[in-house]
């Protein structure tokens, strides 16, 4: 159990370059809210609703984060900073990154499959801050989810979701390839389709105005040769 615990607070000083050792890493309030977690996972899951409960509510108030007793969380999951809230029927795979103020939220329950309502988040799955990941979807393993993103349907494997609603963006394989993206995006590509769009409009907007500049010219040529004709009668 102690070297689960060593390998977990190494999993995360390896996402985080803040902390200087394992023992700040103890405090982050994403690790308790972990560990009361598994407690109350554990009650939930011996059908002691009210304690799991009582565990949960003391977890948010303690790190203001929020997750259901009856989610199911994999190995080495990091929460950066807190307000977080997680449903009942999300299920986490391992070395997931979630940064701040993200919500795994959930649809209708008549909407979900067999009472599932709230996401799935395969393997190494990294979501920005403020993405809101709504429904009975699922974030293919090595998918990113850029911050502020809504994400409402499925999303393939290794994607990067930007926008709302998000939408799937292209990245260079090097930056596929790479182990992790701090809040899930590769912040020195262009992350928004719409870039070249918005280039190319700017270009054409440049030509626009040479040629009024020009047209501009052209009538001021014409019009003075007006004035000196009209002098000389």
């Amino acid at each position: 159990m102690f070297d689960r615990l060593i390998s977990y607070l190494d999993s995360i000083k390896a996402r985080d370059p803040a902390p200087r050792s394992r023992w700040e890493v103890l405090l982050y309030p994403g690790v308790w809210a972990l560990g009361l977690h598994r407690l109350a996972h554990w009650l939930f899951e011996a059908e002691l609703y009210f304690l799991a409960r009582a565990v949960n509510h003391f977890s948010r108030f303690l790190t203001a984060i929020d997750i259901h007793p009856g989610a199911k969380i994999g190995r080495n999951f990091f929460i950066d900073h807190g307000f977080t809230v997680i449903g009942e029927t999300a299920h986490i795979g391992d070395n997931v990154t979630i940064y701040q103020c993200v919500t795994l939220g959930g649809t209708n329950p008549t909407n979900g499959k067999g009472g599932k309502r709230h996401p799935t988040l395969m393997d190494n799955v990294i979501i920005g801050s403020g993405a809101q990941i709504i429904g009975p979807i699922t974030v293919g393993e090595r998918a990113r989810v850029g911050a502020n993103a809504v994400v409402t349907d499925d999303v393939p494997e290794g994607a990067t979701m930007v926008g709302l609603k998000a939408r799937s963006t292209l990245v260079p394989a090097e930056t596929w390839l790479r182990e992790f993206i701090p809040y899930g995006t590769p912040c020195d590509e262009p992350c928004e389709p719409s870039s070249q769009r918005i280039d190319e409009l700017e270009s054409r907007l440049a030509q626009l105005q040479a040629e009024i500049e020009r047209m501009r010219g052209g009538d001021e040529n014409a019009a003075g040769p007006r004035k000196r004709s009209g002098s000389s009668t």
